[in-house]
């Protein structure tokens, strides 16, 4: 990403959204973006900039969503329960199959996906856990080379926030309302209706000079500027990262455990929705006459009984050790594996939690109530 004004930073009108899908369709990518779908925002293969969700908004809260009219912005609504996840490390996935052949079995691994596609309408805070994704399948010794050709073929559209929904905390988080490293392209929708486009790769700068598009001024650079920074303020909740991965590792007995699992209902939704969260378990499928199996990769989650079951029974038998594990991993412990937290402040989990648990709540209520803590400061 560029630190200032880029060579590549253009402004044009509405029209030229629709233009831009259309040029990376020519390129033969599947464009995917936000569309409106069974009263939430999900994400879809799109044609053109009539299929996003003009004009709509959305209420977020603990365990509250609704969309609404209101403006005529494209891009009104922050995101839903849908992150670019789904797309680079699908829900669930085939490994290998195997067939019998005069009574010969076959073994054929799955083919890896190839496809170029575009990522149209990707939130600061989705672009940083996209990062957090590749340091987990990637950035390591034995790649998952799925995911690598899926990330690969992916071209990343990314959308600046200008404002904020009632569950965002990536300010506190350091990943938006401005788009960090990552990026191809980077939108920013100004209030005047009009786009102001800045390229962070080669990629990314030779396509935005098709468009029949303007340079930006510096006044439209200072209206990027003055939207994000609008939007960082518009948040209400906030983690307070000082200290906190050595504060949630040294209290693993904290009361604030136990009151949090009389509200959990274990529902697995939190990791579900969760931009970052990556783990996964394996099933066997058999035909039922034998003569075909397959090996298929499927998300798991931290909160159901069988993720931790061995020959006596779960580890983690109820609500208390779930949550405290999620919650520790994501915010203390990745940090030891990746030297960053597995939170990019989204808040996808606040929304769509149905007794509305709250993790901005629940880190504070935890510092809180450790007096060497209480006065911590924003940071690492």
């Amino acid at each position: 990403m560029s630190g200032g004004a880029h060579k590549a930073d253009v402004t044009f009108e509405a029209a030229g959204l629709d233009a831009l899908i259309r040029l990376l369709a020519a390129e033969g990518r599947e464009v995917w973006g936000p569309v409106e779908r069974d009263g939430a925002v999900d994400l879809a293969v799109i044609a053109g900039a009539d299929d996003l969700p003009k004009g709509r908004v959305e209420t977020q809260a603990g365990g509250h969503y609704r969309l609404a009219d209101k403006g005529n912005a494209y891009f009104g609504v922050r995101h839903g329960p849908t992150s670019w996840k789904r797309l680079l490390h699908p829900p669930r996935q085939t490994l290998w199959s195997t067939e019998t052949v005069g009574g010969v079995p076959k073994i054929t691994p799955a083919p890896r996906d190839d496809t170029p596609r575009a990522f149209l309408g990707v939130r600061p805070c989705d672009l940083a856990a996209i990062r957090v994704q590749d340091r987990v399948f990637e950035d390591v010794p034995y790649k998952d080379t799925h995911y690598e050709a899926r990330r690969t073929n992916a071209f990343l559209v990314a959308v600046n926030c200008t404002h904020a929904a009632a569950t965002c905390f990536c300010a506190s988080m350091d990943t938006g309302p401005r788009a960090g490293a990552g990026y191809d392209i980077a939108l920013t929708e100004l209030d005047d209706g009009r786009f102001v486009a800045e390229a962070g790769t080669e990629a990314g700068e030779a396509l935005l000079a098709k468009l029949a598009a303007e340079t930006a001024s510096d006044g439209d650079l200072q209206a990027v500027a003055d939207g994000t920074k609008r939007a960082a303020l518009e948040q209400t909740r906030h983690i307070d990262r000082a200290g906190l991965p050595e504060l949630l590792k040294s209290s693993p007995d904290h009361p604030r455990w136990d009151e949090v699992a009389t509200r959990c209902l274990s529902c697995a939704n939190c990791t579900m929705v969760c931009p970052t969260c990556f783990c996964t378990t394996v099933d066997e499928i058999s035909a039922l006459d034998g003569s075909a199996t397959a090996r298929e990769n499927r998300w798991a989650s931290c909160f159901t009984n069988d993720f931790t079951h061995v020959h006596g029974g779960a580890v983690r038998k109820g609500g208390k050790s779930r949550y405290r594990q999620w919650m520790t991993h994501k915010l203390a412990t990745w940090v030891d594996q990746f030297d960053q937290m597995g939170c990019t402040g989204c808040g996808r989990c606040i929304t769509w939690c149905p007794v509305g648990i709250d993790i901005t709540e629940e880190a504070a209520a935890i510092r809180a109530a450790t007096p060497e803590m209480a006065g911590g400061r924003h940071g690492d």
